[in-house]
Parts: structure tokens; sequence; C-alpha cells
């Protein structure tokens, strides 16, 4: 992230700006130099509230702007906390926080917008369609509580000569840069598309914790509400970007301040920073976030103001980034940057040179970019393609997660169902696209059951086991509605482990990691993997053309075994690689092999100093039951890997399911039961568009009530022969003799049925709590006046890094929401702090639940080769 220059602003003035408030009875408002927002008559003893709605004027340059802005209602979680650590250790903690950031237009012009905080006085920046304002409180004035005099910078443009330009600038026209920028609502709501998983229509939200160091909080006259207010200001610039460019909303959920001193050494170097953040992430934060990122007040030696984890979001040891200080708006960019790269964000270096992904607004420059004169508003569409590639890749199963709720309260229109709404579709304009003819006025209409989400069509819910949301590989899980919710179930993918790519690669994180995957990664889709003899000749010889890493100065021979964990080498590689910049040149090599010619190229592609891409990445499968790590080749078993619930036989799922990162089975069509043991099939079930496999309730409380008719029928059924049993020897006592022939069914099954008195369920759902006791559940075989139904044969399918493809298919065929089974050796990371979802917190280094970070182990001759999670 380019440092970009402070002094971009042509001008300054010193105003005072008033707050629009309406007259006492009529329509006009007048203007007051009292700038507060909260809630006049609040009875306070919580938290302080502001109105929902705002208008100030400012006096300016000119011209008289009046910012119309409305309360951003997604900034903070119902579960934000704020809490600082004080001198001896002592930790205070609030929960919830002052809320007063706003976002909104000029009045009058519809491609403005605005992001205001409004404690203290004003803080943010608005656009005007040709320049961007900064405004904010003037640090002179003395007053305390009453902050009066503001000043406001406004951008460069055109005023400067045309000599100052750089060449590039002035080969173009020099005209006002088109930058249109639709109305956004007040609250965009996830879950407004109709077909199956498209990444680019359903919101996503980041979940974020800031956490201020010291100095931060010294650059804020030591006060907590000061660097916190900052903070806040931040990430609202920071969302409103977001919101519109990415669909994708920030959401706080915790902010710390280091108020006594620094937690650990803040170096000039921004990666080491940025390991020693992660560190502290691992060891002492509790709460569960998508990204944790860390404002310095210090200024880096680095040419970048910061530094983050490429594709890391919902990683533990990966998910953060730090940013040094700067004024409000710089900051803002630098953190929509470092975000963007843990979103899988960073410019194709070859669509660059080619001019593919040219940023449009010459002026301002694009936020992954290290152009431009001022403020910039907007990215390329290439790094929108590649936030969209990243999560139809498989990263970022974190961000489809919507919070539960947000901290305000119940609001009409906001889009969220709130305490005492049955719906909400949002704002009328929002309503009009879905949910206008189901909702009104926060209540559902007659006969309806929902208004909007991925399982509500027509009014009403879709059944159970109606898919919502598709698979968008073969290391994730489609997703299936309830029957009984208009939400979509949680994203979640396969636990870490799986084969796919055919048996090519492992699951891991979501994505599946292969040698030929990172060669496209790194130098374009028409590059492949190079053939295995290349990595067996080479990269035993330890030189710049094949090695396992570098000691100073020294190549690294790989031990034979390890040879797939070494250098990577591809085919026909270009010149440039498509991100990160080449070291040295391109190593290419020609092996013959039994009349063979084999292509075998290499580079080292450094993204920052010592981060290395030119190394096969951890978690490759490097054979049978064997991954990468740390260029070494380990058996899968010594990963420390957890799994789901087996049965007797120690199967994951049973073999009729797959294992999800939440550490449940997701079972197959016609199997039940939190270890899928259970067969029952349903044959009307794709009559009536029920899948047994679905998520949720609504599938167990089927199951309880078929069950628990069953029973009832047996019971009428033995009251019925008992009855008729008596009345037959009282008949033969009397010398009656009847024929009977009924006969009373064989009742054994129905243990099967219950376990300890209870109905079995069928819900993969079920709250494990970390227990791992296996559930040896018989199967339940439904009977039947003709001949019983016995299960299908269940196949074996394939397991971890299995080499042998699979065969199997389970039972229900196609129906089935995932192929292939896990075997029972073949484990996944528990359940870790990673994110608010429950996501497994591995990257392709660190597969484990809480392994130590690279400089924490002992090295004997071995260098780290890549420090960055890449979202390949």
């Amino acid at each position: 992230m380019e440092r970009r220059n402070e002094n971009r602003f042509l001008e300054r003035q010193s105003i005072v700006p008033l707050r629009l408030i309406y007259r006492s009875g009529g329509e006009d408002e007048s203007g007051h130099d009292e700038l507060d927002t909260r809630v006049r008559g609040d009875p306070g003893g919580g938290q302080l509230t502001h109105v929902d709605q705002a208008s100030f004027q400012l006096d300016a340059f000119g011209t008289s702007f009046i910012l119309d802005v409305l309360l951003n209602h997604d900034l903070l979680s119902s579960e934000y906390v704020e809490r600082h650590i004080e001198h001896g250790g002592k930790t205070v903690e609030v929960k919830g926080g002052e809320h007063c950031y706003y976002q909104g237009h000029i009045r009058g012009n519809p491609v403005s917008f605005v992001a205001l905080s409004t404690c203290h006085g004003l803080h943010g920046m608005f656009y005007d369609g040709n320049h961007t304002y900064l405004i904010e409180p003037e640090e002179n004035d003395t007053s305390q509580e009453d902050f009066r005099f503001h000043s406001v910078y406004k951008s460069r443009l055109f005023e400067f000569p045309l000599d100052d330009l750089p060449y590039e600038f002035q080969r173009v026209n020099i005209t006002p840069p088109k930058f249109i920028l639709k109305p956004s609502p007040k609250r965009s709501k996830r879950q407004l598309r109709r077909r199956p998983r498209n990444v680019a229509e359903e919101t996503k939200y980041i979940e974020l914790m800031i956490v201020n160091d010291h100095l931060m909080f010294k650059k804020h006259r030591l006060s907590v509400v000061h660097t916190n207010t900052y903070a806040k200001s931040v990430v609202n610039m920071a969302d409103l970007i977001y919101k519109d460019q990415l669909k994708t909303r920030i959401v706080l959920v915790a902010m710390e301040t280091w108020a006594a001193d620094n937690k650990f050494a803040i170096s000039e170097n921004p990666l080491i920073t940025l390991r020693e953040f992660m560190k502290y992430r691992r060891d002492f934060i509790k709460e569960k976030s998508d990204a944790v990122h860390l404002f310095s007040g210090s200024q880096f030696e680095s040419s970048r103001s910061g530094a983050a984890y490429i594709g890391g979001i919902c990683s533990l040891l990966k998910g953060g980034g730090v940013n040094e200080f700067g004024k409000t708006d710089l900051m803002a960019v630098t953190l929509a940057q470092s975000l963007a790269h843990n979103i899988g964000i960073i410019s194709d270096k070859r669509k660059l040179a080619s001019g593919e992904c040219k940023c449009e607004d010459t002026w301002s420059g694009c936020i992954m970019g290290d152009t431009g004169y001022y403020l910039p508003k907007k990215f390329t569409q290439c790094n929108i393609e590649e936030y969209h590639d990243f999560l139809n890749s498989g990263g970022g199963a974190c961000l489809f997660n919507k919070p539960s709720k947000l901290l305000d309260p119940p609001e009409c229109g906001n889009g969220f169902i709130e305490t005492g709404e049955e719906c909400d579709c949002g704002t009328p304009a929002e309503c009009v696209l879905e949910g206008a003819e189901c909702c009104k006025k926060c209540t559902l209409t007659q006969d309806s059951q929902c208004s909007d989400g991925l399982c509500c069509k027509k009014c009403k819910f879709q059944p159970m086991g109606a898919v919502c949301r598709e698979a968008v590989n073969d290391c994730d899980i489609r997703e299936t509605c309830s029957g009984n919710s208009s939400q979509c179930a949680p994203n979640i993918h396969k636990m870490d482990g799986y084969s796919c790519d055919g048996v090519q690669g492992i699951c891991f994180g979501g994505r599946c990691k292969t040698r030929d995957r990172q060669c496209k990664y790194i130098w374009g889709q028409k590059v492949t993997a190079s053939d295995k003899y290349c990595y067996e000749k080479l990269n035993i010889e330890g030189t710049e053309k094949g090695n396992c890493g570098k000691d100073k100065d020294t190549w690294i021979q790989c031990n034979k075994r390890d040879v797939l964990c070494g250098y990577l080498l591809c085919t026909n590689i270009g010149n440039i690689p498509r991100l990160g910049e080449l070291d040295g040149e391109i190593t290419s090599t020609l092996v013959v092999q039994q009349g063979r010619t084999l292509n075998c190229s290499g580079g080292h592609v450094k993204l920052e100093e010592d981060v290395d891409l030119g190394y096969v990445e951890d978690g490759t499968p490097c054979g049978p039951q064997m991954m990468c790590l740390e260029h070494r080749c380990l058996p899968v078993a010594s990963f420390n890997f957890s799994t789901c619930l087996s049965n007797k036989e120690g199967t994951v799922c049973s073999g009729n399911g797959v294992c999800s990162n939440e550490l449940k089975c997701v079972c197959n069509r016609h199997w039940v039961g939190a270890d899928c043991s259970t067969y029952f099939p349903h044959n009307d079930d794709a009559k009536a568009g029920i899948t047994l496999s679905g998520n949720g309730v609504a599938g167990t409380n089927i199951i309880i009530g078929i069950i628990a008719g069953t029973i009832l029928v047996l019971a009428l059924i033995l009251g019925i022969t008992a009855w008729g049993y008596k009345n037959y020897r009282e008949q033969r006592s009397n010398g009656l003799s009847h024929s009977w022939s009924e006969r009373i069914p064989d009742t054994k099954h129905i243990s099967d049925i219950c376990e300890n008195g209870r109905p079995r369920s069928n819900s993969w759902q079920g709250n494990l709590g970390g227990n791992r006791k296996k559930i040896r559940g018989k199967r339940f075989r439904p009977r039947s006046n003709s001949t019983e139904r016995e299960p299908q044969a269940r196949e074996p399918g394939h397991s971890l890094a299995q080499t042998v493809p699979s065969q199997g298919i389970s039972p229900g065929g196609s129906d089935s929401p995932q192929t292939g089974s896990l075997d029972h050796r073949t484990l996944s990371p528990a359940k870790s702090p990673s994110s608010s979802t429950g996501s497994i917190a591995s990257s392709r280094k660190y597969p484990y639940p809480m392994p130590p970070l690279p400089d924490e182990e002992e090295k004997v001759n071995r260098q780290s080769a890549r420090l960055w999670e890449t979202s390949i």
C-alpha cells in the first residue's frame, strides 16, 4: 500500500458548521452551531444514542454545502465491545459504544457522498463530484465539548500547472472524471438474490476488530474516547467504499486500545509488526472476527503504509493487517487496501501491463493503485473480478454469514427482522424489488410466510432441501433451505483434508490446493505444473534451479521424499508473473525422460521482501496420505486434525455424508442422524421438494413426527389385537371359535427408533460442543405389508489425499449433497475462534489449530519461503 502524499489538498478554510433543525410548527430549517446529535431528553444511564437523521450546512470555498446524513446502522454489531488496557495490566471493558457515525449525500447532488462522525465535532469527508473535502475540528479550539471552529480541506484538481503533472498524466485529456456513485439504500441486505450462488449479488459482511497501539493513543491526547472515535470514523469511511464497490459491509465487532504501553515491540518494518501482531491475536484476543487490524501511530520505514496477508480472511493466523497513522481519509484508504488484500484482491501484473486493468478515475486513482491526487473511491473492474474469483474458489466462506443483529434499536425499514417485526424488506426502493406484496409496515400480509431471503419464493418458504447456495468448488458444501425459514443456512465448506480436483488436490480452508493451481495463479491460466520427474531431478540438487529453500547464500537440497514440496516448477511460464515482482531471472530447464522432453521452469516471485511465492505451498498433496509443510512432505496423521462423529466401525459420518468445517456431518439423501448412520428413505420427497439431508430443525421435526406417528399406529394395532385376542378367548370358552388371520407385529424394531427413550434426531446441526463421543445407533428400516426395502449398499468414497479415484455414489444418486467420504484417520482442524462463523482457522501454512509461527520454531539450515496467505 503506497504511502500517499498528505499535501494533496490545495486549500484550507476555517469555518463554523451549522446543524439544520426544523422550526417549530413549520417546514423551514434554521442553523445552529450546536452540532451535537445525541438524542435530547435521553435519560442516560446507558449508552448515548444519536438521532437517526441529521443535516449540516458548511459554507466553504464560495459554496454552501448541505450534508444530509443517516446513521450507519451496519457499522457496529450487537456484540460490539470496547476495552482499553491501563497501567498495571488492568482491563476496562464496555459493551456497546457511542454510535455517531453517518453516511449520506450532499443535498441536490445525486453523485455525491458523505461519511461523517459527530462525536466531539464533525470528522469526515464528502465528495461533490469534482472535489473531495475533509473536515475536522481545529486542534487549537480550546472549548471542551463545544467544537465550533472546523478546518475544511479542498482536494487538488485542475488548478495546478500542467507541467507539474507526471508524464503519463500529461498525455491524457484533462476532463473531469466520470465518476457516478449509484445511490445506495440505507442498509444493504445480504439475501436479495433468487438465483443460486452468485457471489456478486449476495451481500458479504466483514466482521472486523480494530486494535489501537499506544502511540495511536498518544496522538489522540491520551484519550480513549478520541482514539476510538477516530478509529470508528476510519472504518465508517472504508465501509462507504466497500458497500457500493464490492457489495460488502464492514461491521465492527470489537475495539481494543493500549492505553498503558504496547503489548509487543512495534517494528518500523511492517512485515515484522504484522507477524508479531498475529501472534498477539492468537494468544490474547478472545473475540470472534473475520479479521483483526492494528492501527499504529508509528511511521513505517517502508514506502508502504501498511501490510496484510493476501487471502487471509477468516483465518486466525492470517486474517489481519497493520496500518500506519494518517489523516482520517488517508487511513481509510489504507484500511480499504489492506482489507482488500485479506479478501484476495491483488493487481494482476500482466493485465496491468497490457492495459486491461487501467484505472479509469485518472485524477483520484483507484484503491489498489499507487497513483492519484486525492482520496480514491473505486476499485478497478479487475480488482472486483479478483474478489469474485477468490470467493468462487472457496475463499472467504465466513463473509456470507450475516450478523444476526446490530447494535441499534429496532427500526422498520432497515432490512433486519427485529423484535416486534414479522418482516422487513428494507427501504421502499428495496421492497419494490422484492417483498412489497408480502410485507407492509414490517407486518406480513395475509397468508404470507416471508417477504425476502434466499429461501422465500412468492411469500412462501421454500421446501426443505431446496438448494439456496450452490457449492462453488469441490471443497464447498451446498446449503439448503430448512423449510421453516426464509434465510439460507450458514455458509460452510468441507473440513480440511478431503481430496479434490479428482484426487490431485486437498481441501484447505475451503479451497483446493494443487501445484497446478498454484502455477496458474502465479503465471497465468495457460501454465501447468511440471512433470513429477522435474521435481525429482532438480529439487534434489540444491541449486537455483531446484531446492528446498535458502540458508543465507546457500541453496538447500531437498531430501528425496520432500522434492514435491520444494521449488515450484511449471511449464512454459512467461516473463511476467500475474502478481508480485520477479526476483532474479526465470530458471528454465529442459530434461529428457524416456524420450520425452520436459519443461521445468520456475521463478522467485516476491510480494514483499522475504515473501516468496516460488515454492510449493503448504497443504499441497505430495503423495498418498501425505502433504507439504515447510518444504517437508509429512504424513497427514501428523497434522493433528480433528473429526466429526463416526459410526461403530470408525468411519466418519458413517460414510454417508461429509464432515463440515463446523465439525458436523452433512448427510447424503436418505441418511439421517448426527453421524448419518440411519437410513430413512422417503419416496415422495422429490414430489414434495423435500430432501432429508437438508439443514435446520424442520428435518428433525418431520422425522420425529413420522416416528411418533408410527409408534401410535403400532400401539393402536397392539390394542386392537389385544382386544380381539381377549374376545377370542372368551368366545372359545363359550364354545365359539374364530380364525384370526391378523398377527401381532414384530415390535423389536421399535427400539431402533429411539435412544435413551428419546426419538433419534436426524439433524446434523445438533450441539456437539466438542463432544467427540461416537454415537453408535442402529439403522431404522421401516416395515410395510410388502417386502421390506433394504438400505442401498454404501459404496466407498475417496478419502483424504487418496490417489485412487473414488468410485463411490451415495444412496440417492445425484441428489446427494456431496459425494466422497473422509477416512477416519484423516481429520481436520477443530473449530477455532477464527471468525464469527466458526470457520476453520487454517491457512496454507498452518493447517493445525494453534501452531507455532515461523520464528518460534527451531530451524536448522532452513529459511521460510513464504509469509503471506495467497488466494489460490
